[in-house]
């Protein structure tokens, strides 16, 4: 196991995190309890997960379950280097949030007639 502290700790809890929220998501999508689902999963060995459709757990090849990874891994990538670029920025631009209009008075004096 590889021992990290400090920032590298941070960074590798964060992108641990990030990697099971697909996962957690789908098992609540599926009427399922996300933290029992994802640590089911950590213990099945690599290629097996839950087959949401069916809730049962196994091997997610044999299942016709593929996960495109190349897909996988060039998200996880982008999300890093956005990520390394706004820890390595002075400055980041974005939208200044607008307020809501406050919403119309009720013409009727909010009594009932």
């Amino acid at each position: 196991s590889l021992e990290l502290s400090g920032d590298e700790a941070t960074g590798a809890n964060i992108v641990k995190v990030a990697i099971e929220a697909p996962l957690k998501q789908i098992a609540l999508n599926a009427g399922l309890e996300p933290g029992v689902v994802a640590n089911k999963v950590s213990e099945l060995p690599a290629g097996h997960g839950l087959n949401a459709a069916t809730g049962e757990y196994g091997d997610l090849f044999a299942q016709g379950i593929i996960d495109p990874a190349k897909v996988t891994r060039s998200a996880l990538q982008n999300a890093a280097s956005i990520a390394g670029l706004f820890l390595t920025t002075e400055a980041v631009v974005a939208d200044k949030p607008e307020k809501a209009p406050a919403m119309p008075a009720d013409p009727s004096g909010g009594m009932d007639f």
